[in-house]
């Protein structure tokens, strides 16, 4: 039924175009098979065509598709090797902080170290007798060991100590108060030659010390400790009139009576 009308429409669209003469109303079956078979062609080219054009933007849109999917791999390569990369730079980062942050502490131990180091090598003012000079640390560290070994009864440390400091630093502010604790520790010691030889470099170096009153009293002391009452009670004298207001002045004065 469906051949038929098709082959009846085809006859009437000849008809209408012109194609078949006027005068036959309708094709034989050899004509209306060459019709078919004719329209059947033309419907397989068409087809084949189609498929073709079909083939083509399948092809087209599947080489896209490879490309997009390349280009997807890509990119995904590409951000897979930026995050190592930005790994990688925070690692080195992380590592730059920390070395940096080393660096400031070795630093810091470097600058306490230089400090310490002038320190001690730098000048100290200091305050002796009502005097006050610079002092090398060394210096200063040599005379306070040995003032404390005296004021610990260790007379011959505090000697040998004050005599150390006075022949490396001759013109040490500590030079007047050394000579005294040094005179000090050999009377204690009772060297009394070497004490009064000790006050005496005091008093000639130093006449308006604080010191030199109670260093002259202090060689009448050794001079009476020698049996030496003459050079005692002259060096009394001698103290009563350099120092006559002075307490080792009245002190001498006392002294004097027990002289013989």
């Amino acid at each position: 039924m469906r051949g038929r009308a098709a082959v009846a429409a085809l006859f009437v669209a000849l008809a209408a175009s012109g194609s078949l003469p006027a005068r036959a109303g309708l094709f034989d079956d050899d004509e209306a098979r060459r019709a078919i078979l004719d329209l059947r062609k033309q419907l397989e080219a068409s087809n084949e065509q189609a498929r073709a054009r079909q083939g083509e933007q399948m092809t087209q849109m599947s080489a896209q598709l490879d490309q997009l999917k390349r280009s997807l791999l890509d990119l995904n390569s590409a951000i897979d090797a930026q995050r190592a990369d930005n790994a990688k730079l925070r690692g080195q980062i992380e590592q730059l902080t920390r070395d940096v942050a080393e660096v400031q502490r070795k630093q810091t131990d470097l600058q306490a170290g230089v400090d310490e180091r002038i320190r001690k090598v730098e000048p100290q003012k200091v305050s002796v007798d009502g005097k006050e000079f610079s002092v090398d640390p060394e210096e200063k560290r040599g005379y306070d060991d040995a003032l404390a070994s005296f004021r610990k009864g260790e007379f011959d440390r505090a000697a040998v100590g004050f005599g150390g400091l006075l022949k490396r630093f001759p013109t040490s502010g500590y030079r007047v108060s050394s000579l005294f604790w040094l005179g000090n520790a050999q009377y204690a010691k009772r060297d009394y030659k070497e004490a009064i030889a000790s006050f005496r470099s005091l008093v000639t170096s130093a006449p308006d010390s604080p010191r030199a009153p109670e260093a002259l009293l202090a060689i009448a002391n050794c001079q009476a400790e020698l049996k030496d009452a003459k050079s005692a009670r002259k060096t009394i004298d001698e103290l009563v009139k350099a120092y006559p207001g002075s307490e080792a002045a009245q002190a001498g004065k006392e002294r004097l009576a027990s002289l013989k």
